[in-house]
Protein backbone atom coordinates (compact mmCIF):
# COMPACT_ATOMS: atom_id res chain seq x y z
CA UNK A 1 0.00 0.00 0.00
CA UNK A 2 2.77 2.62 0.86
CA UNK A 3 4.89 1.55 -2.18
CA UNK A 4 1.56 1.89 -4.49
CA UNK A 5 0.72 5.48 -2.89
CA UNK A 6 4.28 6.68 -3.16
CA UNK A 7 4.01 5.92 -6.50
CA UNK A 8 0.88 7.66 -7.64
CA UNK A 9 2.18 10.70 -5.36
CA UNK A 10 6.04 10.20 -7.48
CA UNK A 11 3.90 10.12 -10.63
CA UNK A 12 2.47 13.45 -10.06
CA UNK A 13 3.82 16.53 -12.48
CA UNK A 14 6.47 18.62 -10.59
CA UNK A 15 5.14 21.66 -11.30
CA UNK A 16 1.74 21.04 -9.98
CA UNK A 17 3.12 19.43 -6.67
CA UNK A 18 4.32 23.26 -7.26
CA UNK A 19 1.57 24.70 -7.53
CA UNK A 20 -0.80 22.33 -5.39
CA UNK A 21 1.55 22.79 -2.38
CA UNK A 22 1.06 26.69 -2.99
CA UNK A 23 -2.10 26.15 -3.02
CA UNK A 24 -2.39 24.78 0.25
CA UNK A 25 -0.59 27.40 2.04
CA UNK A 26 -3.92 29.37 1.75
CA UNK A 27 -5.32 27.29 4.22
CA UNK A 28 -3.58 29.04 6.89
CA UNK A 29 -6.47 30.94 7.49
CA UNK A 30 -8.45 27.69 8.64
CA UNK A 31 -6.09 26.81 10.91
CA UNK A 32 -6.28 28.41 14.08
CA UNK A 33 -3.30 30.13 15.44
CA UNK A 34 -2.81 32.74 18.35
CA UNK A 35 1.02 34.31 18.94
CA UNK A 36 3.25 32.22 20.54
CA UNK A 37 1.30 28.66 19.85
CA UNK A 38 3.72 26.30 18.87
CA UNK A 39 2.85 24.67 14.84
CA UNK A 40 5.72 21.78 13.73
CA UNK A 41 5.76 21.37 10.00
CA UNK A 42 8.78 19.07 8.63
CA UNK A 43 11.56 20.01 5.37
CA UNK A 44 9.99 17.95 2.58
CA UNK A 45 11.44 15.11 1.01
CA UNK A 46 11.23 13.44 -2.48
CA UNK A 47 7.76 14.50 -4.01
CA UNK A 48 5.78 15.28 -0.53
CA UNK A 49 3.58 18.37 0.06
CA UNK A 50 5.86 21.41 0.00
CA UNK A 51 4.47 22.56 3.54
CA UNK A 52 6.76 25.49 3.89
CA UNK A 53 4.98 28.14 2.34
CA UNK A 54 2.34 27.35 4.40
CA UNK A 55 4.68 27.09 7.25
CA UNK A 56 5.92 30.57 6.82
CA UNK A 57 1.75 31.96 6.85
CA UNK A 58 1.19 30.71 10.19
CA UNK A 59 4.23 32.14 11.28
CA UNK A 60 3.42 35.67 9.79
CA UNK A 61 -0.05 35.07 12.21
CA UNK A 62 2.30 34.33 15.02
CA UNK A 63 2.71 30.82 14.93
CA UNK A 64 6.56 29.41 16.35
CA UNK A 65 7.57 27.10 14.26
CA UNK A 66 9.79 23.72 14.79
CA UNK A 67 10.35 21.06 12.38
CA UNK A 68 11.43 17.17 13.70
CA UNK A 69 14.99 16.44 14.52
CA UNK A 70 15.98 12.53 14.31
CA UNK A 71 18.02 11.98 17.36
CA UNK A 72 18.01 8.12 17.31
CA UNK A 73 16.45 5.08 15.85
CA UNK A 74 13.44 5.89 17.83
CA UNK A 75 12.96 9.46 18.70
CA UNK A 76 12.39 12.78 17.20
CA UNK A 77 12.00 16.23 18.80
CA UNK A 78 10.45 19.14 18.06
CA UNK A 79 13.22 22.18 17.61
CA UNK A 80 11.95 25.99 16.74
CA UNK A 81 13.01 27.04 13.65
CA UNK A 82 14.04 30.43 13.05
CA UNK A 83 14.25 33.00 10.06
CA UNK A 84 17.54 33.16 9.98
CA UNK A 85 19.22 30.53 11.55
CA UNK A 86 21.37 27.58 9.83
CA UNK A 87 19.76 24.53 8.94
CA UNK A 88 21.64 20.95 9.40
CA UNK A 89 21.12 17.63 7.58
CA UNK A 90 18.75 15.63 9.36
CA UNK A 91 18.79 12.26 7.42
CA UNK A 92 16.58 11.16 4.39
CA UNK A 93 17.38 14.25 2.23
CA UNK A 94 15.49 16.46 5.11
CA UNK A 95 17.11 19.73 7.32
CA UNK A 96 15.89 21.11 10.52
CA UNK A 97 17.64 23.40 13.13
CA UNK A 98 20.55 21.88 15.09
CA UNK A 99 21.19 21.44 18.44
CA UNK A 100 21.47 25.10 19.70
CA UNK A 101 17.91 25.56 18.42
CA UNK A 102 15.16 25.28 21.60
CA UNK A 103 13.16 21.95 21.84
CA UNK A 104 9.10 22.84 21.70
CA UNK A 105 6.27 20.97 21.76
CA UNK A 106 3.90 21.35 19.27
CA UNK A 107 0.15 22.60 19.96
CA UNK A 108 -0.19 21.80 15.90
CA UNK A 109 1.30 19.33 14.00
CA UNK A 110 1.74 19.26 9.81
CA UNK A 111 2.40 15.73 9.46
CA UNK A 112 3.43 14.12 6.31
CA UNK A 113 2.81 10.47 5.18
CA UNK A 114 3.17 8.07 2.99
CA UNK A 115 -1.04 6.86 2.86
CA UNK A 116 -3.99 7.39 4.36
CA UNK A 117 -7.61 6.22 4.59
CA UNK A 118 -10.93 7.51 4.91
CA UNK A 119 -11.29 7.00 8.93
CA UNK A 120 -7.70 9.33 9.45
CA UNK A 121 -5.43 6.42 9.67
CA UNK A 122 -2.46 6.94 7.89
CA UNK A 123 0.93 4.97 6.88
CA UNK A 124 3.97 6.86 6.93
CA UNK A 125 7.26 5.86 6.29
CA UNK A 126 7.61 2.67 8.73
CA UNK A 127 9.61 4.22 11.62
CA UNK A 128 7.24 4.83 14.10
CA UNK A 129 8.58 8.35 14.81
CA UNK A 130 5.38 10.38 14.88
CA UNK A 131 2.99 7.45 16.44
CA UNK A 132 6.19 7.48 19.51
CA UNK A 133 6.49 11.72 19.29
CA UNK A 134 2.76 12.04 19.80
CA UNK A 135 2.78 9.57 22.84
CA UNK A 136 5.20 11.60 24.56
CA UNK A 137 3.42 15.01 24.14
CA UNK A 138 0.01 12.62 25.27
CA UNK A 139 2.22 12.01 28.40
CA UNK A 140 2.89 15.44 28.99
CA UNK A 141 -1.00 16.51 28.32
CA UNK A 142 -0.38 17.81 25.24
CA UNK A 143 -3.32 17.09 22.61
CA UNK A 144 -1.85 18.54 19.73
CA UNK A 145 -4.30 19.51 16.48
CA UNK A 146 -3.02 16.40 13.83
CA UNK A 147 -3.08 17.65 10.55
CA UNK A 148 -2.09 15.32 7.51
CA UNK A 149 -0.71 16.73 4.61
CA UNK A 150 -0.82 15.02 1.43
CA UNK A 151 -2.18 14.50 -1.86
CA UNK A 152 -5.68 13.02 -2.73
CA UNK A 153 -4.01 10.51 -4.59
CA UNK A 154 -2.45 8.53 -1.28
CA UNK A 155 -5.51 7.78 -0.25
CA UNK A 156 -5.80 4.05 -0.12
CA UNK A 157 -9.05 2.01 1.01
CA UNK A 158 -8.12 0.78 4.40
CA UNK A 159 -4.87 1.42 6.39
CA UNK A 160 -4.88 -1.28 8.84
CA UNK A 161 -4.65 -0.34 12.34
CA UNK A 162 -3.71 -1.17 15.79
CA UNK A 163 -5.00 0.28 18.79
CA UNK A 164 -1.64 2.36 19.63
CA UNK A 165 -1.72 3.74 16.13
CA UNK A 166 -2.80 7.40 16.62
CA UNK A 167 -5.77 8.50 14.15
CA UNK A 168 -5.50 12.00 12.55
CA UNK A 169 -8.01 14.84 13.20
CA UNK A 170 -7.78 16.35 9.94
CA UNK A 171 -6.59 16.47 5.93
CA UNK A 172 -5.45 19.26 3.98
CA UNK A 173 -4.93 18.73 0.61
CA UNK A 174 -5.18 19.83 -3.01
CA UNK A 175 -9.00 19.51 -2.73
CA UNK A 176 -8.81 21.10 1.02
CA UNK A 177 -8.92 20.69 4.51
CA UNK A 178 -11.24 18.11 6.10
CA UNK A 179 -11.95 16.30 9.19
CA UNK A 180 -11.93 12.73 10.04
CA UNK A 181 -14.53 11.23 11.68
CA UNK A 182 -13.36 10.33 15.60
CA UNK A 183 -12.57 6.78 16.70
CA UNK A 184 -13.11 4.68 13.64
Amino acid sequence: MRAEALARRDGLDAVWRVEASLAMAEAAGLIDVEPGMVVSGYWPMRSEVDVRPLMFALMERGARLCLPAILDKTTIVFRELKRGAPLVEMGFGTAGPGEEAEVLDPTVMLMPLAAYDARGHRIGYGGGYYDRAIERLHDKGIQPRLIAVAFDCQLVDTVPNEDHDVQLGELLSESGLRAFPLSL
